[in-house]
């Protein structure tokens, strides 16, 4: 059985970084995000209900979702988003269940899926240990603004507050990652938590 992870957090709060350590650690890691990517593509079953949905203007010269175009379209109206969501979620859950099923065969005893909106697609009722990276909101406007040039502050501060609170998503979590410093403190702190996974999976397997 497969230890099932999943990682959250706001944007600019520092998953990523925590993921990538934990990758280091030979811990599986899926990134929901790339997922989504997958199932934009092409022939895939993302692209085939976002244009049923959304319209051939979303979709790409080779048949894939332009996600310019879709980001552009619903994502300054919460309506078009919420019907995105609807169709694209279950698609990704799906994926997500195949990976730890894959995971399990090869007798991996852990793995963590590292997604944004985790607990707001009822994260807490698929993984047996919940981790979310928080951080002060302005630490991670700045963040944010600071990733590369021409950042408009207020399409940053627009998809922060369209996110769940960091509060929301702490009390659901078993372990809260506080990410209010350097990049090197986070660093040990990931350390941490990835000898707290692989301890906590190794007893799940002896339980």
């Amino acid at each position: 059985m497969t230890f099932k992870v999943g990682l959250t957090g706001g944007l600019a709060s520092g998953k990523t970084t925590v993921a990538e350590r934990l990758a280091e650690y030979g811990i599986p890691v899926l990134d929901a995000d790339q997922v989504v990517h997958d199932l934009y593509r092409p022939g895939r079953p993302g692209a085939g209900a976002v244009a049923m949905v959304f319209g051939v203007q979303v979709i790409d010269s080779t048949g894939g979702v332009d996600r310019k175009k879709l980001a552009a379209r619903v994502f300054n109206d919460p309506p078009s988003l919420k019907i995105l969501n609807g169709l694209i979620h279950p698609l990704v859950i799906t994926e997500q269940a195949k990976w730890f099923d894959s995971l399990a065969k090869a007798g991996q005893p852990i793995g963590v899926v590292e997604a944004t909106l985790l607990v707001e697609t009822g994260g807490r009722t698929r993984y047996d240990f919940i981790v979310t990276v928080s951080a002060p909101e302005m630490v991670r406007f700045s963040r944010a603004l600071g990733r590369g040039p021409g950042g408009d502050s207020a399409d940053i501060a627009k998809r922060i507050a369209a996110q769940l609170p960091d509060a929301g998503r702490e009390a659901v979590a078993d372990v809260v990652v506080m990410n209010d410093g350097t990049t090197e403190e986070l660093i040990v702190k990931a350390d941490a938590l990835a000898e707290k996974l692989i301890a906590a999976a190794a007893a799940q397997k002896k339980s």
